[in-house]
């Protein structure tokens, strides 16, 4: 198993866990998605702590919810070409590499990420993620 190096920007494929299922008891997430590695970070222990934002396609509640995922990203990183975003108002939060990291298809069996989102693209996801943070409106999942 190859993992790769945990780097914000990374697009990676792990079973995220909604803020609204964690308080619901759920301890899995339902479904493995891409997610975009926002910061790393290291622990007291030394481990190196990932926080990432997942991408969906379903539409975002509010304006300042998301970050659209542009078409032309989408097809770099091999993505479908359904419209997407990037929530920034949670977060999950894990010791690297965690159990929920998943393969990126059956057919690659040893690959977890899809590649890095755009300079620019990673800025503008660290700045919504910062302004709900300032708001008090940033909720993280810890996974462990």
């Amino acid at each position: 198993m190859a993992l790769p190096t945990p780097a914000p920007g990374l697009v990676i494929s792990y079973a995220y866990l909604w803020r609204d299922q964690a308080g619901a008891g759920a301890e899995e997430g339902r479904k493995d998605r891409p997610c975009a590695i926002v910061l790393t970070t290291r622990d007291d222990e030394g481990d190196t702590v990932v926080y990432v934002a997942p991408i969906t396609h379903s539409r975002p509640e509010g304006d300042h919810t998301a970050v659209a995922l542009p078409p032309g990203v989408k097809r770099r990183l091999g993505l479908d070409a359904a419209a997407s975003w990037i929530i920034t108002r949670e977060l999950n939060r894990f010791v690297w590499p965690g159990y929920d990291l998943r393969p990126v298809s059956r057919d690659k069996p040893d690959v977890f990420a899809w590649g890095f989102l755009p300079v620019e693209l990673l800025e503008a996801v660290k700045r919504a993620v910062a302004a709900h943070q300032r708001a008090k409106r940033l909720r993280a999942v810890d996974r462990g």
